[in-house]
């Protein structure tokens, strides 16, 4: 063997620092590049390690700490998986925790990294509706306060728009502020008014299908756009007993939580699953993603639960408060 293939390992930055790297490190380089460097013997002996080093460490059996690791591995990219290939460490994490398997959120974040799993990240953010600067608006009832003592209590309302092969179309949403459950949404191929009252009617009739919905203490906010300030849609409202609220004109952070949900639904399912060919394809898609976010993904703002659970768990304490009142 010449020296230019002696060398090359070093040229490769293997053992860079002069540090010698861990030995599973070692075997995996090996098996690598015998072929090509003529066997184990030469590249053991630029590395500097006993070729019975290698040997003895291809035939011993994997340690109890490689074994779990392995196992977590399987838990963690199923959870990852399932999860719309969106969950980064702390989530991942976490539900792990909750499905009962023990395991600290370093050796979580370890074997992320080690095998290429991340999460996402949202985009920065687009604005959809086209504000109404004319007439008299609603008052600003929110605040940036976007937090409720109760389901039914505060939604907030968005569009969104998506591109496809076929032109764009626009998704609108109302997300209730207590649980984060999105509770109605619709996707259109225009901008009319129509899309973001679909999306209304959808939340009304969700929330007042049982005998637990009271929409009398709602507020309902949004931004300026034409959409949420049509006469259709305030009469509906109205109709409900929900108040109107309207975010403050030139105000970035008037409607922060529902833009939130808008830049969630673009990282998590849009961007990722993409490019989307028809308004049906996004239509379907979007349908599975809303299911996942209400029944399956944790928000950190309910702590680390799903909004439907949090639901659950808040009537569960109501009721169990009752005979006590």
């Amino acid at each position: 063997m010449t020296d230019r293939f002696v060398r090359q390992p070093r040229r490769l930055d293997f053992l860079r620092g002069e540090a010698r790297p861990p030995i599973q490190q070692v075997i995996r380089y090996v098996d690598e590049h015998r072929a090509r460097f003529g066997g184990v013997e030469p590249i053991c002996r630029v590395l500097c390690i006993a070729p019975s080093t290698y040997y003895a460490a291809r035939s011993r059996p994997p340690s109890a700490r490689a074994l779990r690791d392995t196992a977590l591995l399987t838990e963690i990219g199923r959870v990852h998986r399932a999860n719309f290939g969106v969950y980064g460490v702390e989530k991942v994490w976490r539900q792990l925790i909750r499905e009962g398997i023990e395991v600290g959120r370093d050796r979580v974040a370890r074997l992320m990294a080690a095998h290429g799993l991340r999460g996402v990240r949202r985009g920065k953010f687009k604005r959809t509706t086209i504000s109404d600067d004319t007439g008299v608006r609603p008052a600003d009832l929110v605040d940036r306060d976007f937090t409720a003592a109760a389901p039914n209590r505060l939604w907030l309302a968005d569009i969104t728009y998506v591109s496809t092969w076929s032109g764009f179309c626009y998704a609108a949403f109302v997300t209730d502020a207590f649980s984060r459950a999105i509770v109605g949404w619709r996707v259109s191929k225009t901008l009319r008014a129509d899309l973001a009252l679909d999306a209304l009617e959808q939340a009304i009739w969700t929330r007042t299908r049982d005998d637990r919905a009271d929409l009398a203490n709602l507020v309902h906010h949004s931004d300026r756009g034409v959409q949420y300030l049509s006469i259709r849609y305030t009469e509906r409202l109205a109709e409900q007993g929900a108040v109107t609220s309207v975010g403050s004109r030139g105000d970035s952070y008037d409607n922060a939580l529902a833009e939130t949900v808008n830049g969630l639904y673009k990282a998590e399912l849009i961007y990722r699953q993409g490019p989307w060919k028809t308004v049906e394809h996004v239509e379907l898609a979007t349908a599975a993603w809303v299911d996942w976010w209400n029944q399956q993904r944790l928000h950190s703002a309910c702590g680390n639960i799903p909004p439907a659970e949090y639901e659950a768990n808040h009537y569960r304490h109501q009721h169990e408060a009752s005979p006590a009142a």
